[in-house]
């Protein structure tokens, strides 16, 4: 309880400053610290051939994010099939089969990190370093990029933000230079920060200006994501977790009963990954036990660290959200919604690891580390899974059945803090459909910031409400209908969660795993990529469109007939939404699996 307590605490403390800070970043206000960074941005700038000044319409916008996934995928495909020809491979790691490397890249390109294969046996260094946390410093930010150019849609694009009250002076002095507080952007400031010129006409549509994709991933790439993981590495090398490009020591095992004369340590730049994984909700670890093997977390102040990054990027987006949008209440609607979920789904876990039926079990103890305990395994099971982080302290496929059925919920909603970007873009399409059933069932017209969601909007929020169901039970009967295919360790109710928990881990992002499926196969490599991508793309296209398609509407001014959705009353109403549309349309599966499970085991 202690460490949920304090996990919980500097969370907020320290993200409601860097909350602050990241809005000014992604606002591209002018910044004490631009003299430096930009002296890294603009040659980056310069190499992509793009110039950061230009605005850019929905269309544009996802076009650029899609070709920067296909580049970066196709490069990194290559790498993981030449790893053996390649340098820095001192363990001799073998070439990929293409199909493990198709489904490595997509899971890395997507910020899943879901692995079907075990780091330091099957990866060089120069792929871990390169393609394994080259993506993963950059595809949180691609997600963050995109929920950021919707929000500015919401509010009219660009133009319609900077005549907001988004650069309140309070905020303005902490990012911007001495002098410049509550001052107006001059223009020739704007071209360098980013800002799209006020000739709005230059775009030659009538699509709102949302951005410009390349300057919103390089800035809090460079700004906030590597000082950070800097930090942390540094942090964490203290701790004892390796950090060197040598091949590992020989030691001499000493129960010779394992027939084993030797057995080489595997080391390597173990820190930065572990800093990266944690901080941008990526999950995948140099080892394949993940932060359950000592060497990624050797300490109790280790996996506090490790524990506190789960969360600290998640929730200084949502405080991100008032400073950038200029309507604190919003924030306060946004961070209040998911801590209110996030307590309950930890504080469930928690229980379900110490007060269940089977906790009195010594087995509890199973898959677990003795250096942390039940509970603060619990804590990171629940904000793993709140997140799309997936990495892991303890094998989730001995979790107590209730505490799958926290992970595998958590999963399900997908934004109680969810991924950097993606978890913020996901509440979106929560509040979007919140707002429309609210105003239907009050007889008011269905607005958002004064724009009407209409029959457009509500048909591109449909696709994404049935697309889950769709894709998570069809692939889980079929794989469980085929034993052939399925490769689980326990063909019982714990069966039927191995597998549906592999295919709601992959299209949630989230990566973690019941790890007793022999998923290295190609129906189970193949089919998680085909989730993968359904998993990410649309949930993070579609609702920059229909921001986009808002954004083109005329405002209504507020009145006595507005719906207040910055009230308690719609936080539990959008609440009720998310429990409706994500745990009580699973239910079957979920009593089939956790569920069933669970009343087996205190049944015996």
């Amino acid at each position: 309880m202690t460490e949920f307590l304090l996990v919980f605490a500097l969370a907020i403390a320290l993200g409601w400053p860097l909350g602050r800070y990241l809005a000014a970043v992604m606002r591209g206000a002018p910044m004490r610290g631009d003299a430096l960074f930009g002296r890294i941005e603009r040659p980056l700038y310069r190499l992509l051939g793009v110039d950061p000044a230009q605005g850019m319409d929905w269309k544009a916008y996802a076009k650029a994010f899609l070709l920067s996934n296909l580049v970066l995928g196709v490069l990194v495909w290559g790498i993981f099939m030449t790893q053996a020809w390649l340098p820095l491979n001192p363990n001799d790691a073998p070439n990929m089969r293409w199909d493990l490397a198709l489904h490595t890249m997509v899971s890395f390109l997507t910020n899943t990190n879901q692995q079907h294969y075990s780091g330091q046996a099957q990866l060089s260094y120069l792929a871990q370093m390169t393609g394994i946390v080259g993506l993963q410093v950059v595809t949180p930010m691609m997600g963050l990029a995109l929920v950021v150019a919707t929000l500015r849609g919401l509010f009219g694009g660009r133009a319609g933000a900077r005549s907001s009250d988004a650069l309140s002076a309070s905020d303005a002095a902490v990012s911007a230079r001495p002098g410049m507080a509550g001052q107006e952007v001059p223009e020739h400031a704007m071209s360098r920060q980013g800002w799209p010129s006020r000739d709005m006409s230059k775009q030659g549509n009538g699509d709102a200006d949302v951005g410009n994709y390349w300057a919103d991933v390089l800035r809090p790439a460079v700004r906030v994501m590597l000082p950070l993981c800097l930090l942390w590495s540094l942090l964490l090398t203290w701790q004892g977790v390796p950090s060197t490009l040598q091949g590992g020591p020989v030691a001499t095992p000493i129960d010779a009963s394992a027939q084993m004369t030797e057995q080489k340590i595997p080391l390597g730049p173990v820190a930065p990954m572990v800093a990266v994984k944690q901080l941008g909700t990526n999950g995948g670890g140099w080892y394949g036990p993940n932060s359950a093997v000592p060497l990624e977390n050797p300490t109790p102040f280790s996996n506090l660290l490790e524990t506190l990054a789960l969360i600290l990027l998640p929730v200084s987006i949502a405080f991100m959200v008032g400073s950038f949008t200029g309507r604190r209440k919003f924030t306060a609607l946004v961070f209040g919604t998911m801590l209110t979920m996030s307590l309950v789904s930890a504080g469930a876990a928690l229980w379900s690891e110490s007060l269940s039926g089977t906790s009195t079990d010594i087995a509890v103890m199973e898959g677990k580390e003795v250096r942390f305990g039940a509970a603060p395994s619990a804590l990171w099971a629940a904000l793993t899974t709140q997140t799309s982080n997936g990495s892991v302290n303890a094998m989730h496929d001995s979790l107590a059945p209730l505490s799958g059925l926290v992970t595998i919920g958590n999963m399900l909603v997908n934004s109680i803090w969810g991924g950097i970007g993606c978890g913020l873009q996901q509440f979106l399409v929560y509040l979007l459909l919140s707002v429309f059933l609210a105003g239907l069932m009050t007889g008011r017209t269905p607005e958002l910031f004064g724009r009407k969601i209409e029959a457009h909007e509500v048909k591109l929020l449909a696709v994404l409400v049935l697309l889950q169901p769709l894709v998570l039970l069809g692939l889980t009967a079929l794989t469980l209908a085929v034993p052939a295919i399925t490769g689980n360790s326990n063909p019982s109710f714990h069966g039927i969660s191995q597998v549906f928990y592999e295919y709601t881990s992959a299209f949630a992002n989230n990566g973690s795993g019941f790890e007793g499926l022999g998923d290295a196969t190609y129906w189970w490599n193949l089919s998680t990529t085909l989730v993968l991508l359904l998993g990410r793309y649309p949930a993070l296209i579609i609702p920059l469109a229909i921001a986009a398609s808002l954004a083109r509407k005329r405002v209504a001014p507020d009145g006595v007939g507005t719906l207040q959705i910055e009230t308690p009353t719609f936080a539990l109403t959008l609440i009720a939404v998310v429990v409706i549309l994500t745990l009580l349309q699973f239910m079957p599966v979920l009593v089939l699996g956790p569920v069933a499970d669970h009343l087996a085991l205190i049944a015996s």
